[in-house]
C-alpha cells in the first residue's frame, strides 16, 4: 500500500546551494499541471492562480472555528472580534510566506524541513505535525457528525462513524483533476458565506458594538478564561497544516521558472490567498457576531455548543430558516475541511519521510485516529463532551503552531535558500513579531491551564 518516494529534482533545486539535496516534488500527480497563460490580461492571470488560497481558507472556517467563535461570542460579546482580526492578519502574512517558499525553492515546508534539519529533528517535527492533523480531523469529525445529527437526526455516535465514508468523495474529486477539486471547495465556501450573510441580516447586530469589538483590549490577556478561548480562536484560525498545504499547492501552477516569472507567481499567489482569507475573516467574524447578537445580548452567555446554537437560533431570531441554514453551512464546512486535511496529510508524510500512501488509506488512518476518541467521548459524555473536545482540539493546534512557523520564517529569511524571493526586511520583522506573539500566548496558556482544568474538562 505504501512506497518510498524517490528524490525528484525540481527545476532548479539540485543546483541551489542553500539545500543539502535535490528536492522532492510536492503532490507529484498534479505538480505543474495547471497552465498559466503568458502575457495575458490581469484577470486571466488571477484566474489561473486562484484556487490554492481557497483550499487554505477552508482550514480557517472549519468546525473548530465554529466552536471557539460561538463560545467567545456568547460569553464575551463582540470583544474577541479583535482576536479574529489579528489572527486573520497573521494568517495572511504566514500564508504569503508559504507561497514564496514553494515558488522560490520548489519545496513544500515539510520537504524543506527534511532537507534543512537532522533526521531526529525532522522526525520530531513530522510527529508534531501529524498530531496537529489528527486534532484538525477531530474537529471535522465532530462538526460533520453534529451537522448530520441536526439536519437528519442521525445519532452523534453513528454520525461520527459515517464520517469515515467521506474518503469516497475525496477519491471521486481527485479522479477529475485538481481544478475540479478546487472548484468544489470554492462552491462549498460560497454556500457557507451565503448562509452566514443571511444569519447576519436576520440577527441585526449593533454596528457600533461590532466595530468596537475589533479594537484589542487588555482583558483578553489578563482574563484566563477569555485567553483560553482566544488562543483556541488563534489555533482554529492559523492552522499549522495549512502552512504545509499552501507551500505545496502553489506548485500545481506551471508558471515561468525564471526569476521574473517566480516573482510574478508569488504576487498572484499572495493575492489569491489574501482574497480567500478575507472571505474566511467574514465567516469567522459572522459566527462570533451571530453568537453575540443572538445570545450574549439576551444574557445567554453559556451557549458554547453548536447544538445549542442550532436549537436557539430560529426562536431567538424569529426566522425559521436560521437554524437550518446554520446546519447546512456546518455540514459544508466539515466536508470541505475533509478534503484539505487529506491533502495536507499526504504532503506532510511525503515531505518529511518521503513515504507515500494511497490517498484512501492515508485518509482512513487519519480519520481512524480521530474517530476513536470522538466515539468514546460522545458515548460517555454526549453533546457537552464533544463540544469541549472540539475547543480543546483547537488549543492543541495552537500549541503546535510555533514548530511550523519558526522554520517557515527562518527559511524565507535566508537569501541563499530563497534567492530573489527572500523576504524583505519589513516582512521578516513582521514575521518574527507574529512568531513572538504565538510563542508568548502559548506560554501564557500553559501557565494558566492548571487553573482552568475544572472548567474545561468534561
Amino acid at each position: 500500500m505504501t512506497r518510498l518516494i524517490e528524490a525528484v529534482s525540481g527545476d532548479d533545486a539540485a543546483t541551489n546551494p542553500g539545500w543539502r539535496s535535490s528536492g522532492a516534488v510536492s503532490l507529484p500527480e498534479v505538480h505543474r499541471s495547471i497552465r498559466v497563460p503568458a502575457d495575458a490580461a490581469w484577470w486571466r492571470k488571477l484566474a489561473a492562480f486562484t484556487g490554492p488560497g481557497f483550499l487554505v481558507a477552508v482550514g480557517y472556517m472549519d468546525p473548530g472555528n465554529w466552536a471557539t467563535d460561538l463560545a467567545g461570542g456568547s460569553a464575551f460579546g463582540y470583544t474577541l472580534l479583535s482576536v479574529i482580526l489579528l489572527s486573520n492578519i497573521m494568517a495572511i502574512l504566514l500564508q504569503a510566506l508559504c507561497a514564496r517558499l514553494g515558488i522560490a525553492t520548489g519545496r513544500d515546508l515539510a520537504a524543506a524541513c527534511r532537507d534543512a534539519y537532522s533526521r531526529p529533528v525532522a522526525i520530531m517535527l513530522w510527529l508534531l505535525c501529524e498530531v496537529a492533523i489528527v486534532a484538525c480531523d477531530l474537529a471535522e469529525v465532530i462538526g460533520t457528525a453534529i451537522g448530520l445529527n441536526l439536519l437528519f437526526g442521525i445519532p452523534l455516535v453513528w454520525g461520527v462513524c459515517l464520517t469515515g465514508l467521506d474518503v469516497l468523495l475525496i477519491l471521486m474529486l481527485q479522479r477529475h483533476g485538481f481544478r475540479r477539486l478546487e472548484a468544489f471547495v470554492m462552491a462549498m465556501i460560497a454556500i457557507i458565506a451565503l448562509c452566514f450573510l443571511y444569519e447576519l441580516i436576520v440577527s441585526k447586530p449593533a454596528i457600533g458594538a461590532v466595530l468596537a469589538g475589533f479594537v484589542p483590549r487588555a482583558e483578553i490577556v489578563t482574563n484566563p478564561t477569555m485567553l483560553y478561548i482566544a488562543i483556541g480562536i488563534l489555533g482554529a484560525t492559523v492552522m499549522p497544516h495549512n502552512l504545509y498545504l499552501h507551500s505545496a499547492t502553489v506548485q500545481t501552477r506551471a508558471f515561468d521558472q525564471s526569476p521574473t516569472g517566480k516573482k510574478d507567481a508569488a504576487k498572484w499567489a499572495t493575492i489569491d490567498s489574501t482574497i480567500a482569507l478575507s472571505l474566511a475573516l467574514f465567516v469567522n467574524a459572522a459566527i462570533l457576531i451571530l453568537a453575540a447578537a443572538a445570545f450574549h445580548t439576551i444574557g445567554r452567555t453559556d451557549v458554547a455548543e453548536i447544538q445549542d446554537a442550532y436549537q436557539l437560533l430560529s426562536p431567538t431570531l424569529g426566522a425559521a430558516a436560521a437554524s437550518t441554514l446554520f446546519a447546512v453551512a456546518l455540514l459544508a464546512s466539515g466536508q470541505n475541511s475533509t478534503i484539505t486535511a487529506t491533502l495536507a496529510g499526504q504532503i506532510v508524510m511525503e515531505g518529511f519521510v518521503r513515504l507515500r500512501m494511497a490517498p484512501w488509506l492515508r485518509r482512513l488512518v487519519t480519520r481512524g485516529l480521530a474517530i476513536v476518541p470522538t466515539v468514546i467521548v460522545a458515548s460517555i459524555y454526549g453533546e457537552s463532551g464533544t463540544a469541549r473536545l472540539l475547543i480543546l482540539s483547537q488549543v492543541v493546534l495552537s500549541m503546535q503552531l510555533p514548530f511550523a512557523v519558526v522554520p517557515l520564517v527562518l527559511f524565507t529569511s535566508d537569501r541563499v535558500k530563497m534567492g530573489d524571493l527572500v523576504s524583505p526586511r519589513w516582512l521578516r520583522a513582521a514575521a518574527w513579531v507574529v512568531t513572538a506573539i504565538i510563542v508568548v500566548l502559548n506560554i501564557k496558556l500553559l501557565l494558566d491551564t492548571a487553573g482552568l482544568t475544572g472548567a474545561i474538562s468534561p
